[in-house]
């Protein structure tokens, strides 16, 4: 830039001038009398705006002196008269106020493009401690869960053994959802992706390959940070119950996850499987099954309600109030909210 190369700053400097004093000499015919710096303020303007206060009043200095010798009577000479003198402290007046107000405008430029960049950088660095944070408090659940891991290998008992087996599961879980869904901005996340990635894993897991997996809805609905957490685990939970008691002895079939919801009924995520089915006489307040448990609780803790429905196999159903929901309105398709639900994500497990 001729900014940091002040001889080339200079050279058009002159240049700019030159034109300017052309150009006020060709029209000089057709000009009243008294506009000896018609052509000369711009070339000022132009000139500190380009290149700096320093050139600009350098450029002010020669402007004022070729107007003076040429434009202001007597012509051709540095005479000096009480009209010239008025019409030299004029001049100094305008492009005092032009230089000024062209260096404070920069100065402001400048100092809002640094503000700029120092945002910028603070934004880095918190979206990096951001990532670090999460990738720690990762690492600290698996370890965690890995040490329960341990434990379980010293113990006999069956019992305690599987319940250590699910706490550990369960950790890693927490672990895993924590990296992939909170974002550093705190804004709210794509439910319906998500929610794809994660009953996939549940299912892969498992080991059942006999297992299809779909997952249908809206995928314009965005669920609130503080709620993604406990929300990815009620449908975890529904899923590995799905899995484990609907499809036990070697049964196969399929797990359909569906998503709806708007800003007036809340939130819907319903598990529906065509499993055995829940057993006679099943009543889900009296289930002391410690994943219902965590599903109903962590439901409820949420302002919200789980269920558990006999339908040709079995449904479970997480209901989660409006205020925990949002739905993205800048899709690039342009739908508008409340829009239809899009076609459904499948996946096969």
């Amino acid at each position: 830039m001729a900014r940091d190369r002040p001889l080339l700053g200079l050279a058009a400097t002159i240049v700019i001038v030159a034109i300017a004093w052309v150009v006020r000499t060709i029209a000089s015919p057709s000009l009243p009398p008294g506009f000896p710096y018609v052509t000369f303020f711009p070339a000022v303007i132009i000139t500190s705006f380009l290149f700096g206060i320093r050139l600009g009043t350098v450029a002010a200095a020669a402007c004022g002196l070729l107007a003076w010798y040429f434009f202001i009577p007597p012509y051709h000479s540095f005479a000096l008269s009480g009209a010239t003198g008025f019409a030299l402290a004029f001049y100094l007046f305008v492009v005092a106020t032009d230089l000024a107000l062209v260096h404070w405008m920069q100065t402001a430029n400048g100092q809002l493009a640094r503000e700029r960049e120092l945002s910028q950088s603070l934004a880095a660095t918190r979206e990096l401690l951001f990532r670090e944070l999460q990738h720690r408090i990762s690492n600290n659940l698996q370890v965690a869960a890995g040490l329960l891991t341990m434990q379980k290998r010293r113990l006999t008992d069956p019992t305690a053994r599987a319940a250590l087996d699910e706490a550990s599961n369960r950790i890693a879980l927490v672990g895993r959802i924590s990296r992939q869904l909170y974002d550093p901005s705190g804004s709210a996340q794509p439910l319906l992706p998500f929610l794809e990635s994660l009953c996939r894993d549940v299912v892969e897991a498992s080991g059942r390959r006999d297992l299809g997996l779909r997952l249908a809805g809206n995928d314009r609905l965005l669920l609130q940070p503080d709620a993604a957490v406990p929300t990815a685990l009620i449908v975890a939970e529904a899923v590995a119950n799905a899995i484990e008691h609907g499809f036990a002895d070697g049964r196969s079939g399929q797990i359909v996850v569906t998503v709806t919801g708007d800003d007036q009924t809340g939130l819907s995520v319903t598990i529906d499987d065509d499993g055995h089915g829940l057993p006679e006489g099943f009543e889900a307040t009296q289930g002391t099954s410690l994943g219902l448990q965590i599903a109903t609780n962590l439901a409820k803790g949420q302002g919200g309600r789980f269920e558990l429905e006999c339908r040709d196999g079995t449904r479970a159903a997480l209901r989660l109030p409006p205020h925990l929901l949002e739905t993205a309105s800048d899709e690039p398709d342009g739908k508008p909210p409340g829009a239809a639900p899009a076609p459904p994500i499948v996946a096969e497990a």
